[in-house]
């Protein structure tokens, strides 16, 4: 028996005729051409429509994205339809990162050595603000040797294959998926990993955790961060803006560059004891107590000289373009589960895994 529907597909709205079979014995119906198309009983995009609405809806607001669709596709959908169609498929990409093996598969075909960033994000949600986590795994070649003069200057390749998740949940519940996206990525067995973050203890705790299965675990404080911790202090002793405070920090991060962490933290002691100000002491106490904690997460010459990173630039980006730029328009007030697929539209994109997603579904 024929049954005609009107659905959208990439050019627009048609009625199509479609054919339908019911079961003698049970009942139950089917309608081949609706599986064929990628229809479902809640809406009637096919799947080339729904990319493309997905990808408008995951880029700019849904009123917005309405627009722009008409504007530059002629398709007519409404906000409610592009942020139901947005929510259906981030949850349908949650489910197929834990289970495709392409994700895995880009990185196994990409050289370099692997890293792991993570960093936060405040997400306005419908309980108040909430840290969203960004994580990313991604490999990158080496950059050339360079000196501790050439750290601001140096040029890095860019990386050759990335993973990226987000999540808003307990800083446990975060460094457990580390270690679930460690196993589904296959890289339980790699020789080295370099982490990289902004020298939160939490993060140094879960990853020592999460990764004690890797025989060699490459630590690194974000030089930005430090450097802004080496300013604090100048500021505290010199005042704030003064050419005084600013040669002080600009010398020192040269300094902890050239040397290391260690032996630098031990130059600051020496520099301690040498003052009798008050202000001096509690200045360089309160930066000693941080560099303390990352001691050994401070080994700036030698990844340099390895041509590795040293900052966490990928990250940051990443917490700014990718879940800022879209979880933030127009300051909404999010449901967590629903931000999180979001996000993960935003990360399947970043990790250049979307076209790859949405060929799997066009089957």
């Amino acid at each position: 028996m024929h049954t005609p529907r009107t659905l959208l597909c990439s050019i627009g709205h048609v009625t199509v005729a479609r054919r339908y079979y019911a079961c003698r014995s049970c009942g139950a119906k089917q309608i081949p051409f609706d599986r064929w198309a990628g229809l479902e009983a809640n809406h009637h995009l096919t799947v080339h429509a729904k990319r493309l609405v997905t990808l408008a809806g995951s880029t700019w607001s849904f009123d917005q994205a309405a627009d722009k669709l008409g504007e530059f596709c002629g398709l007519r959908v409404s906000n409610d339809v592009i942020r139901a169609v947005c929510d259906e498929e981030g949850q349908r990409v949650q489910q197929w990162v834990r289970t495709s093996p392409a994700p895995a598969a880009a990185l196994a075909n990409a050289a370099g050595d692997v890293e792991f960033y993570t960093d936060g994000v405040k997400v306005n949600t419908v309980g108040g603000w909430r840290e969203m986590r960004l994580s990313v795994f991604a490999k990158r070649a080496a950059a050339l040797p360079a000196e501790p003069s050439q750290w601001k200057d140096r040029v890095l390749p860019q990386p050759a294959a990335r993973v990226a998740f987000a999540a808003i949940a307990a800083s446990h519940c975060v460094g457990s998926s580390w270690r679930a996206m460690l196993k589904r990525l296959g890289l339980e067995q790699i020789a080295s990993l370099h982490v990289l973050a902004d020298g939160a203890k939490w993060i140094w705790d879960e990853a020592a955790k999460r990764f004690k299965m890797i025989r060699d675990v490459k630590w690194c404080v974000d030089v930005f961060h430090v450097s802004e911790h080496l300013h604090r202090c100048a500021a505290a002793m010199f005042g704030a803006r003064t050419p005084g405070a600013k040669l002080w920090a600009s010398t020192r991060i040269e300094q902890l560059i050239e040397s290391e962490g260690p032996a630098f933290i031990e130059s600051l002691k020496r520099e301690r004891s040498a003052t009798d100000e008050k202000a001096r002491q509690t200045a360089l106490d309160d930066l000693i107590g941080y560099l303390g904690d990352n001691r050994d997460s401070l080994w700036y010459r030698s990844r340099l000289a390895g041509g590795q990173v040293i900052g966490t630039g990928l990250i940051e980006g990443g917490c700014k373009n990718i879940i800022a730029a879209r979880l933030k328009i127009n300051n909404p007030r999010w449901r967590v589960r629903r931000a999180e697929r979001m996000a993960a539209l935003r990360c399947v994109q970043y990790s250049d895994l979307w076209q790859t997603y949405w060929e799997a579904k066009a089957g």
